[in-house]
């Protein structure tokens, strides 16, 4: 019930879309309601305003920072896990090959880490986040993905049914059982990782941040103008979805702080 209220939630509250639609009836309605030319000129300020002042990168900037990269001598992990995000489900299922989106760095830095880490095991997490079934889920595509690119199929564990990053940890901690001499690194997008890193906590997991998949440089750059307009507001929704879903996961009781620290 969670999951399906989260997606429709979102659904009719996506900033960029709420903005763009707020625009549109305040255009068609300002001669016949009084406040509707306000609305459409207030509406399409916001707009112009997310798409080129760094309003995303400022947004994100803090998620992205909160947890470091770890050390480059980190001893060995136990093993890996890699949250699913990064596969287009759809356009894989229709050509017939993995076909990847933002967050890609995920599977690729899965891959790196295999090989500097010989002996880990590589936990994918990520089943399908669809609301109709799929012939295959993100992480029988992420195997075959990892298998091609040199990693032993033998190492690899598939946590294929989860939909959210909640069911992410409590699925993968149910399948391999951690214990607390068990460190494992978690493998998401850094902007994700506060998020991630409650929940696998929370899960049992003695849990070590890796954060990939950047949109911020992390110094006075973050403050220029964008360059892109698409973007910018790309950028805004999604770091907006990300500050919703630690309030939504704080009052559900998901996660046991507002903005989860290292």
């Amino acid at each position: 019930m969670f999951f399906v209220a989260s997606k429709a939630l979102w659904f009719v509250s996506e900033p960029a879309l709420l903005l763009i639609i707020g625009a549109l009836v305040g255009a068609a309605l300002a001669r016949r309601v009084r406040f509707a030319r306000a609305l459409a000129l207030v509406c399409a300020g916001a707009l112009a305003i997310i798409s080129l002042a760094p309003v995303g990168a400022l947004l994100i900037g803090p998620l992205e920072d909160r947890f470091p990269q770890p050390p480059v001598d980190l001893p060995a992990p136990y093993g890996i896990v890699v949250l699913g995000g990064a596969i287009d489900e759809l356009a894989s299922e229709a050509r017939g090959q993995t076909i990847l989106e933002e967050g890609a760095e995920r599977l690729t830095a899965a891959a790196t880490l295999a090989r500097r880490y010989p002996q880990a095991r590589i936990l994918y997490a990520g089943g399908s986040a669809s609301l109709w079934p799929r012939r295959s889920t993100e992480a029988q595509e992420a195997r075959a993905l990892l298998v091609g690119l040199g990693v032993d199929p033998g190492r690899v564990i598939l946590e294929d049914r989860s939909r959210n990053t909640d069911e992410n940890a409590r699925f993968s901690a149910a399948l391999v059982h951690p214990t607390a001499d068990q460190r494992w690194l978690v493998v998401t997008s850094a902007f994700h990782m506060p998020r991630a890193m409650a929940l696998f906590r929370k899960a049992g997991f003695a849990a070590i941040a890796y954060p990939v998949d950047y949109h911020t440089l992390g110094d006075w750059r973050d403050w220029r103008l964008n360059r892109d307009a698409a973007s910018g507001l790309s950028l805004f929704d999604l770091a907006v979805h990300e500050w919703i879903g630690l309030v939504a996961y704080r009052l559900s009781g998901r996660i046991d702080a507002w903005l989860p620290a290292p």
